[in-house]
């Protein structure tokens, strides 16, 4: 609990705008909703990680024009929207399209494994798999700690670069 944190429950994150009230006024949104790709064909994970997050931003910006947006992409996401990866080509153009509209300030995180945090209450059922990477390439793992330091971080300085990968992530912490 803090002072400054609310929670707000969106079934539906295409129908922001019936949130209108709840919402106006912040500074900043922490946008780190998405999912696994792994069994999903392109068109579902389209729709979750593109048309649903787009959606939300704009939604976002009509109630809220000087907000700053962080999106949770994730590490080796592809830019030129041009790769053999499916979940790299929607990420990469989602960050792409998200980089064109008109926040105050725009990142996207890529933050690769994470490592989850005592009373995490929803955890990757494969976080087990950044503790046997933390332990053979420690620099390509960030705690939940750490990322969040960095977006709290990322919207408080300027001059920060739009795409942070996690060398980055880990210095703005």
């Amino acid at each position: 609990q803090h002072p400054k944190l609310k929670e707000l429950l969106v079934e539906d994150f295409t129908k922001l705008s019936l949130f209108r009230d709840a919402i106006a006024g912040y500074d900043a949104c922490f946008y780190c909703a998405g999912v696994s790709s792994v069994g999903m064909k392109e068109d579902k994970y389209r729709y979750i990680t593109y048309d649903t997050t787009l959606a939300f931003a704009k939604s976002l910006l009509e109630i809220n024009s000087e907000i700053s947006f962080i999106y949770v992409s994730g590490g080796s996401t592809d830019s030129t929207e041009q790769g053999k990866v499916m979940w790299a080509r929607v990420k990469g153009k989602t960050e792409n399209d998200l980089a064109k509209l008109p926040f105050k300030k725009e990142y996207n995180f890529r933050p690769g494994a994470m490592t989850t945090v005592a009373g995490q209450k929803h955890a990757n059922p494969f976080a087990f798999v950044a503790k046997i990477i933390k332990f053979f390439a420690p620099s390509a793992v960030l705690s939940l700690h750490e990322v969040g330091r960095a977006m709290i971080h990322a919207v408080e300085r300027d001059n920060v670069k739009n795409i942070l990968e996690i060398k980055d992530i880990r210095a703005l912490a």
